[in-house]
């Protein structure tokens, strides 16, 4: 006999932002890398440059921002947009799980929806650039298929980073 499902875990629902929660994603950013990894405002202000590009400017029908809702509260957040300069390309943008989010599979949530919606959306390629000491993440791209394709050490946002860029094929005629 196999015991009860557990029914404790709280459902985590995927959701277009409210008012506010742009604000939101950027505020959690800023203040969750610093604490984590030590990055300084400038991460803030790139992470708010990205924000205000999307909210002034973007195609809903090729564009899109997700927040994971957990006990009715933001969790989590991440983007799909276009790739400036690259007609078929989308780039996932600013993957974030909250720590008490962490553990529910908001992250592999999050990054499954921007392949889902790339593919529905007619893209040939997804890419994404990250940075090597956010293994977490890492590990989520590598299980929804991404391939590191580059490297290069910068300093960034007041700390040595090595910048990482991931891409991963939607079709069968993307460029290997």
């Amino acid at each position: 006999m196999e015991p009860p499902a557990d029914n404790s875990a709280p459902p985590v629902r995927l959701r277009d932002p409210e008012p506010g929660e742009l604000g939101w994603i950027v505020q959690r950013h800023g203040a969750l890398y610093w604490a984590e990894y030590g990055w300084n405002t400038d991460f803030e202000g790139l992470v708010a440059r990205i924000v205000a590009d999307f909210a002034q400017d973007h195609d809903p029908y090729l564009e899109r921002v997700w927040i994971a809702e957990l006990d009715g509260r933001p969790a989590g957040s991440v983007m799909c947009v276009r790739e400036d300069g690259s007609p078929g390309t989308a780039r996932l943008r600013l993957l974030l799980v909250e720590p008490e989010g962490r553990g529910h599979g908001i992250g592999s949530l999050l990054v499954d929806a921007v392949v889902a919606f790339a593919r529905s959306v007619g893209y040939r390629e997804l890419v994404l650039w990250t940075n090597d000491v956010l293994t977490s993440a890492r590990s989520l791209y590598e299980r929804a298929g991404f391939t590191l394709v580059a490297e290069r050490p910068h300093r960034s946002y007041g700390v040595a980073l090595t910048g990482q860029d991931w891409r991963l094929p939607l079709r069968e005629d993307s460029p290997h």
